[in-house]
């Protein structure tokens, strides 16, 4: 008589994340978009790499991670146009205008993520829903 194979372990579920938790991992996505300060894909890298570890374990995180990803493509979306436009002489002050827009409503999110509010950036295409 053979003795069954052993049962593989279970994959270990997602403990849940307390409240507090929960805002700081989704204020931490956000602010770490603040990273394309210092390297040329921070400001995408930071939030897509928080939002992928966290996402399974709170949908606040999961809301905040996708919207934080989101906006960041959007973000870099406009200042390659704006570089290209920079390239023609008129492009300096989009520049400008997207890094002031995107400092801002990086800090304005991840506010509201500290608070527990749900915040939708209102200048973002959609990539991810």
């Amino acid at each position: 008589m053979e003795t069954p194979p052993p049962t593989p372990p279970l994959s270990p579920t997602p403990v849940p994340m307390s409240q507090s938790d929960e805002r700081m991992w989704a204020m931490l996505t956000h602010l770490s978009a603040l990273t394309g300060l210092f390297t040329l894909v921070g400001s995408l890298v930071g939030p897509l790499i928080i939002w992928q570890i966290q996402k399974e374990k709170s949908a606040f995180v999961d809301f905040h991670g996708k919207e934080a990803v989101n906006f960041n493509i959007t973000m870099a979306i406009a200042a390659a146009i704006s570089f290209v436009l920079f390239l023609l002489l008129i492009g300096l002050v989009l520049m400008w205008l997207v890094g002031v827009i995107w400092l801002i409503f990086t800090i304005i999110a991840a506010i509201k993520a500290n608070n527990g509010e749900y915040y939708r950036y209102p200048v973002t295409i959609r990539f991810i829903k």
